[in-house]
């Protein structure tokens, strides 16, 4: 009876969880290090923290070459995850953690940022293309699906005369902290919703917030 107690805890893979089979990935795109913190392009990672910070999941572990936090949201067992691997590079860490914790594509929460949305507006799909994302492209290409679950938090468009490459490494400005401030929160409570209540639901609650 203890031994199988611990075996319910525990597993070989450093996560506490009741079932492998109701684990969600969350994952939130970026790009490692000092030199990135707090850009366009990390907001996915800006997410994590705020799901991090709210349910008290300790994201600090290295491993499948991303740093992540095994954790609870509402009973639902999840890993934080953010991809150590760069940006364009992102779909090798979520290739090695799917592959080694088993879990369906519609388990996987991706979270990532987009030009083509005004600062702080959500987009929930279900599944679909990379868009423009190149982080989203390399995820796709390693899953060899685009049939997982994302929220993109808008970043608003690059002005004219930018390159689009030094926008989306820029710092958000004093009126648009505000806004994305807005928008990670509401994107880490989209995050539960999925999770509790399914994307569709998300979705209508969500999308043009």
């Amino acid at each position: 009876m203890f031994s199988t107690f611990i075996h319910y805890m525990y597993t070989e893979r450093g996560i506490i969880l009741g079932s492998l089979e109701n684990l969600y990935i969350i994952a939130g795109l970026g790009n490692p290090g000092i030199k990135y913190k707090d850009t366009r392009h990390n907001v996915g990672f800006l997410v994590i923290d705020a799901l991090s910070e709210k349910y008290s999941i300790n994201v600090m572990q290295l491993k499948h070459k991303a740093i992540v936090g095994s954790g609870a949201i509402d009973g639902t067992r999840v890993l934080l995850v953010k991809p150590q691997t760069y940006m364009n590079n992102s779909g090798e860490s979520i290739r090695d953690i799917v592959e080694w914790y088993k879990v369906p594509l519609e388990h996987i929460i991706l979270i990532y940022d987009d030009v083509d949305l005004p600062t702080g507006k959500l987009r929930i799909r279900p599944k679909g293309s990379s868009g423009t994302h190149n982080g989203m492209k390399s995820v796709i290409y390693h899953l060899q699906s685009d049939n997982f679950p994302r929220i993109r938090v808008g970043i608003g468009s690059t002005p004219e005369g930018w390159d689009i490459a030094d926008y989306v490494l820029g710092r958000f400005s004093e009126e648009e902290k505000k806004l994305i401030f807005e928008g990670v929160v509401k994107a880490a409570e989209a995050v539960k919703v999925i999770i509790t209540s399914g994307t569709d639901i998300a979705m209508r609650e969500f999308n043009g917030l």
